[in-house]
């Protein structure tokens, strides 16, 4: 297995993966979001990578690495690629487009959607492998599978011609538009896409400052950035399962550390809120990983008045089955769900209290579970209240508590509610 991550790109050789892409890859909108702007007062600009054919960014990079493969010759033994999704999109499209054998590892924890996907795209030339639960699992896996075949490994991110392939995203984006942009939130899994947007950007407009954007869970080039030295998270949390990645790549580290005007991290709860909140007013389907740039703004600590702001949206690859996790972490995080574990006081009507007296008016219980099926009347029992307005929890507590109702608040213990809920 070879992989190049030692040079670093020119503009000449993001100019030549353009041509490369010319007839592969949409040019996608740069589209202003009235809405936005009006809510932050500021110029904002979308950028519809969820507009490509495979309905992310990732295409640029993959087709980019492989087409170059081929030219060389270096396909005669099939590649192989590790991805959460969409980079094996976008392998799997290249693999149809040109006729060679891929076989694509991808987690076990991947969505039926993108399985399905993939399949899709690549057709007959194509196998899906799944192996671990992480993308790093999965790509060690791969990365063995590729020792024993002799096939070109497709990195996600480290290697230079893919950071070439989206690079070539960010050279459109300074075509779209004669306005100085002054800042970029860019969504950051692996690097490739920040590392690609860092060396158009610091070269042909160097005042936009470069905002990093990762989820909390998996905040890899934050603490990357914190420590000096490309830095493996112990673990992640892969709901934003397109930018779950426990270390970014070696050259995209190198490349984007002393670039990054700021790295951001976004609760993986606000990236629902506002996955619901594009598809309900602006009729967008994002996946977790597109979202986050558009989460990021509500949340930035400077002024954006008046500023021209880009949000890189990544893809729209998300999987319907995974709106009520959505529904539920988004009501977590804006504090209007909770959940408690009850003990019900041993005497008669001690439930019928609980609704009538500890309740507030608006509040609902949307999830009742006892621990002691045989003994409802003095058995705990888990509950789960969705409240209106975030400032009832007080009221709620104070109430549970002065009745003798109150035993455990599950919100602050989120792996023992995960076991229980």
């Amino acid at each position: 297995m070879k992989t190049d991550t030692v040079s670093y790109s020119s503009l000449d050789s993001i100019k030549k993966a353009q041509k490369t892409l010319e007839n592969v890859v949409e040019i996608t909108p740069l589209q202003k979001s009235h809405r936005l702007s009006k809510k932050i007062s500021a110029n904002v600009f979308l950028k519809r990578e969820d507009m490509q054919p495979v309905r992310s960014y990732k295409i640029r990079g993959a087709y980019n690495k492989i087409f170059n493969l081929y030219q060389e010759g270096n396909t005669e033994n099939g590649i192989v690629c590790a991805s959460a999704g969409n980079h094996a999109q976008g392998v799997a499209f290249a693999c149809n487009k040109l006729q060679i054998k891929g076989t694509i590892f991808m987690p076990v924890t991947t969505p039926k959607q993108k399985l399905e996907q993939v399949a899709m795209f690549g057709e007959k030339h194509i196998e899906i492998r799944l192996f671990g639960d992480t993308f790093d699992e999965c790509k060690n896996e791969a990365i063995n599978f590729c020792d024993h075949s002799g096939s070109a490994f497709i990195h996600p991110f480290d290697d230079v011609q893919i950071i070439e392939g989206q690079a070539t995203l960010a050279m459109e984006i300074l075509e779209q538009t004669y306005e100085k942009i002054d800042y970029i939130f860019v969504p950051v899994g692996g690097g490739g896409l920040l590392a690609g947007i860092v060396t158009v950007f610091s070269v042909l407009s160097p005042e936009t400052k470069i905002i990093a954007v990762e989820p909390k869970g998996a905040a890899s080039m934050k603490r990357s950035v914190e420590m000096g030295i490309n830095t493996r998270l112990t673990k992640i949390d892969s709901f934003v399962d397109g930018a779950a990645v426990q270390k970014v790549g070696d050259l995209n580290f190198e490349i984007c550390k002393d670039k990054i005007y700021d790295c951001m991290v976004v609760d993986e709860g606000k990236v629902c809120e506002t996955l619901l909140e594009v598809y309900n007013k602006d009729a967008m389907v994002l996946e977790p990983a597109g979202a986050l740039s558009i989460a990021a703004l509500d949340i930035f600590n400077e002024d954006l008045t008046g500023k021209n702001v880009v949000c890189i949206i990544s893809g729209s690859n998300n999987d319907i089955t995974r709106t009520e996790e959505i529904k539920e972490r988004a009501m977590l995080y804006k504090g209007l769900k909770h959940y408690f574990v009850v003990k019900f006081p041993q005497r008669p009507g001690a439930l019928k209290e609980f609704v009538l007296d500890v309740l507030g008016e608006n509040d609902d219980i949307t999830f009742f579970e006892y621990t002691k099926k045989n003994s409802r009347e003095t058995a705990s029992a888990t509950v789960g209240i969705e409240l209106l307005n975030p400032d009832d929890f007080e009221g709620l507590l104070a109430r549970m508590k002065n009745l003798g109702y109150f035993e455990f608040y599950l919100n602050d213990s989120p792996n023992m509610m995960s076991l229980i809920v």
